[in-house]
């Protein structure tokens, strides 16, 4: 027997002398979960209609004072109310619950005590009195004044009242049966638009009519010292805000390709559902980027110098197509487990592709018809969104179908390797396999069928009706198969809920055209480039660079990632001279025939030298024709507009 070293014994004795496990240690028992706070039932709400007065006119700290009347039915003890968690738009649980403070509630003069439910913080249990006839709330909704606090919504010069953020609604009920009276004070000569109904004008403060809580939170408010607003035709209106007076100078051609696609939307869809939309536009550096849907509305923003600067800024003219598109695709029709009874019910993601993929496609389309993009610019956008999906490497173990669940869990954050990751692909990936279908529907029909055809069908119902019409993924096949029976369930499976497939390029090739690469960015890639002032590497040496020098992002696998070269590491000097943008350009170029790529790299208080072993240049995606002739392939007929007389994009 071999002699037991000292350890060895030390051991062996503590694992003689050790008692059990179980005998030794606590053993707690789970305290069980209570639930306190009642599901909603479709019944209006008894108590009466609720009044919410806001007051915005404290620019300069950047608040809203809120004080809510809630009346409360007689003999009850206690008032359990809740701040909405589950956005409408934001797929996910982001209400911000942070920036509610100093709440109070009264009665008949009276302060009450709450207590906020342990469970779901976002409920509050209110003690009320007997005898009392309503609760009143006061609060305040503490607007981010900088950009690491949150999107800025008041600024010196506009403001975006989004009242799911500033309000109440009593727990228990369906919020389309919870009434309310809302009115809002503005500062003094400013002016606001909203999609709500009976509004009426007192000096600076503005009430609309009873209305229902959900069409209250679907309706924000834009409102701003520089203001102006233009009929687009159909009961739809363009209402601008901007930080200066002179950047609300839009041309009349500019106006008219907005109304061009209020035209195109209705010919695509074949019914409005709505009966008026107020497109919400914030011309602005200084109040936070947004890009949110509504049935009636929608909240956007472009920079200050987007109809000043017209050209410069064709890249992001995507934003308005898209949100419009919206009122048929998210909002009328929802896929079934997207909506909810109230704000507290948890959103299910998983049919975003149709949700948000279907409408990122759409508002593509309707930028190139209604001419807002031009053809160069929307297949760059395309050969941007297929060059991710052909080198993307997080699409081996993440379906497309997962990646809806991503707003949930992921909340927007950086990742450290998004192209391992994958991030909210059910968007860019969604547009281009509903590319496919239209170009599958085209193929099977000799050209007599396409998306418009299933769009029509698909949206065009119930003219002017603007509920909620709700559906599964077999209405989608099953309306696909009338109009070209195909494996159009098995399509789906294998596009949507499979990893491990192909790049998404079945619309593109079957369209007509094929993906490149060139050394230079296509037309959009390269304003969007220039707008962000970043260096785009990603498809040759794998990383993109800011400004200054510093990585933001590094492409898993890739030859910079190879050699160690990772996000937030700067890049101070190019082959042993100072970095610029232009000379890391030039020795990727020159590394082609044998030029060195040496990079020197500050992480944290440690400086190294990078050699990077890759020798294929710059290398940028390209959609170019692949048919041969002349004659529009089913790509351009995809794009070209549908107005009688409009002219075709070349």
């Amino acid at each position: 027997m071999k002699k037991m070293t000292g350890t060895a014994l030390a051991v062996l004795a503590l694992a003689l002398g050790a008692p059990a496990f179980s005998s030794t240690l606590s053993t707690p028992a789970a305290v069980p979960l209570s639930q306190n706070v009642p599901d909603a039932v479709d019944a209006p709400y008894p108590g009466g209609t609720m009044r919410l007065d806001i007051d915005a006119t404290d620019v300069t700290r950047g608040v809203y004072r809120v004080t809510q009347t809630i009346p409360v039915v007689p003999g009850k003890g206690k008032l359990t109310v809740l701040m909405p968690q589950w956005l409408p738009g934001n797929h996910s649980p982001r209400g911000p619950l942070a920036e509610l403070v100093d709440l109070e509630f009264f009665a008949d003069g009276q302060k009450l005590s709450w207590k906020r439910d342990p469970v779901e913080v976002f409920a509050f249990h209110v003690d009320v009195p007997q005898g009392a006839k309503e609760v009143v709330a006061k609060f305040i909704h503490t607007s981010p004044l900088q950009s690491a606090e949150g999107r800025i919504t008041m600024t010196q010069e506009m403001l975006n009242l989004q009242w799911e953020k500033m309000s109440l609604y009593p727990a228990g009920h369906y919020v389309r049966q919870i009434k309310v009276v809302p009115s809002v004070m503005i500062p003094e000569g400013w002016t606001a638009a909203a999609a709500l109904n009976g509004v009426q004008q007192q000096g600076n403060k503005l009430t609309w009519g009873e209305t229902s809580y959900e069409v209250l939170v679907d309706s924000p408010i834009f409102a701003g010292k520089y203001f102006r607003k233009w009929d687009l035709g159909q009961n739809v209106t363009l209402n601008v805000v901007a930080d200066k007076p002179e950047q609300l100078n839009a041309k009349p051609e500019q106006v008219e390709l907005h109304r061009n696609l209020v035209t195109e939307a209705r010919l695509a869809f074949g019914a409005n559902h709505f009966d008026r939309y107020e497109f919400l536009l914030a011309l602005t550096d200084r109040m936070g980027g947004i890009g949110l849907e509504h049935h009636r509305s929608s909240e956007n923003q472009l920079e200050p110098g987007a109809f000043l600067e017209w050209d410069k800024y064709e890249f992001d003219r995507n934003l308005l197509p898209h949100e419009y598109a919206h009122s048929w695709s998210g909002k009328y029709r929802r896929p079934a487990r997207l909506w909810t009874p109230d704000y507290r019910q948890p959103m299910q993601d998983d049919l975003l592709w149709t949700y948000e993929g279907q409408d990122q496609f759409w508002g593509t389309v309707l930028a190139a018809r209604s001419g807002l993009q031009g053809k160069d610019q929307v297949l760059g956008m395309l050969a941007s969104w297929a060059g991710n999906f052909a080198t993307q490497p997080g699409r081996r173990w993440r379906s497309v179908e997962d990646t809806g669940h991503d707003p949930i869990f992921a909340n927007r954050k950086p990742k450290p390797f998004a192209s391992l990751a994958r991030n909210e692909d059910y968007y860019t990936e969604g547009a281009l396999i509903w590319l496919e279908i239209d170009q599958i529907l085209r193929e099977k029909t000799g050209g007599k069928r396409s998306i418009d055809d299933f769009a029509k069908a698909f949206f065009g119902m119930n003219d002017g009706d603007y509920g909620q019409l709700t559906f599964e993924v077999d209405e989608i096949i099953t309306k696909l198969n009338a109009l070209a029976p195909y494996d159009w369930a098995g399509f789906i499976n294998t596009r949507i809920n499979t990893p491990g497939q192909p790049a998404p390029l079945g619309g593109v090739e079957k369209g007509g055209y094929r993906l490149t690469w060139k050394e230079e960015p296509n037309p959009y890639d390269k304003a969007r480039f220039a707008d962000a002032k970043v260096l785009n590497l990603t498809y040759s040496i794998g990383i993109v660079v800011d400004k200054d020098g510093k990585v933001t992002s590094t492409q898993w696998d890739s030859p910079a990632f190879n050699a160690g070269l990772v996000s937030g590491a700067k890049v101070l000097a190019v082959n042993g001279n100072t970095y610029e943008a232009d000379a890391l350009k030039e020795a990727v170029t020159a590394a082609k025939t044998g030029g060195p790529l040496e990079l020197l790299v500050q992480r944290g208080t440690r400086f190294q030298t990078i050699s990077i072993d890759y020798k294929d240049g710059l290398r940028y995606p390209w959609l170019e024709r692949a048919a041969p002739g002349k004659a529009p392939t089913g790509l351009d007929l995809l794009l070209m507009p549908k107005r009688p007389g409009a002219k075709r994009s070349k």
